[in-house]
């Protein structure tokens, strides 16, 4: 089950991507999107308060509270790389996150790094290379910046995902997680002024996107948060989950017209190089399990 839920999240975090970039292409901004999906995590998240658990003493609030500001720069600098670049560029460059997850659990939890792990850090590296390849007059389209952005989330993520193993056991998974997402839904109220519009003048037709995309975004966290916490297989449930570069390349060939994704018409050469690095990514995290 620990692998089967973070299997599950890779699938719908891509369907939550690609809707979420079609609500950018409605001018809805990242600073709206976060807000949005952020209310709707805080209220999805009270489904695991069946999970059970307990308060502990409140000088240890500071826990969910910290966890939560990780989750929401991580939020922020994914969708920033997913409005700004290529979905196909930017989930594949967050499969990095894996390799992070085995360095933080080793720096945070006091595990060894393995040869493997190094090898695996080496093939995520040239699979970067790989996704930033053009391919003949075709636009990167902001790749470099998509790739930042994306490393920059993964690393945010990777430890709120070493946190959340260390210290959820202490109040139980449906203490910690449900109060973490209410800090997340707190904390959003800050992005506020930084809205170059209200909501109620986003787009009618872009309402569908944003909240579809936004229930996607909350299903996958739901699955792969609470299979951290229940499990504290940090590293394994993160090889799995970050299938989710694979499964977005396929997802833009196949479907991204669907979405009014225009990344298919780059052409087969550069979304090849981008299978490839996945791949490649794919394979830095075969090591990395098997490490």
């Amino acid at each position: 089950m620990y692998l089967l839920l973070p299997l599950l999240s890779s699938v719908l975090y891509v369907c939550g991507a690609l809707f979420l970039k079609q609500a950018g292409g409605y001018g809805v901004g990242v600073w709206r999107t976060t807000f949005v999906a952020n209310l709707i995590c805080g209220a999805a998240f009270n489904v695991l308060w069946f999970l059970g658990g307990t308060f502990p003493a409140v000088t240890l609030w500071w826990q969910p509270a910290v966890v939560a500001l990780l989750f929401l720069a991580g939020q922020m600098l994914s969708f920033l790389a997913i409005e700004r670049g290529d979905v196909s560029v930017a989930t594949p460059v967050m499969g990095v996150k894996v390799v992070l997850v085995a360095i933080f659990v080793t720096l945070v939890l006091d595990e060894s790094v393995t040869t493997a792990l190094w090898l695996a850090a080496i093939l995520s590296s040239v699979g970067i290379v790989f996704l930033n390849r053009g391919g003949g007059n075709q636009p990167h389209h902001h790749a470099g910046i998509t790739i930042v952005l994306g490393i920059l989330a993964a690393a945010c993520y990777a430890l709120f995902d070493v946190l959340v193993q260390k210290w959820s056991p202490a109040w139980g998974a449906g203490r910690f997680l449900p109060m973490l997402m209410w800090f997340v839904a707190l904390y959003s109220f800050a992005l506020i002024p930084f809205f170059h519009a209200p909501l109620r003048d986003v787009p009618r037709p872009a309402w569908r996107p944003l909240l579809c995309g936004g229930c996607f975004i909350a299903a996958q966290g739901i699955f792969l948060i609470s299979s951290l916490s229940l499990y504290g297989k940090a590293t394994a449930i993160n090889v799995v989950y970050s299938s989710r570069g694979l499964w977005s390349v396929l997802a833009v060939w196949w479907l991204g017209h669907w979405f009014a994704n225009k990344e298919r018409e780059r052409g087969v050469k550069v979304l090849g190089w981008r299978l490839l690095g996945a791949l490649l990514l794919m394979a830095a995290i075969v090591l990395v399990l098997r490490g």
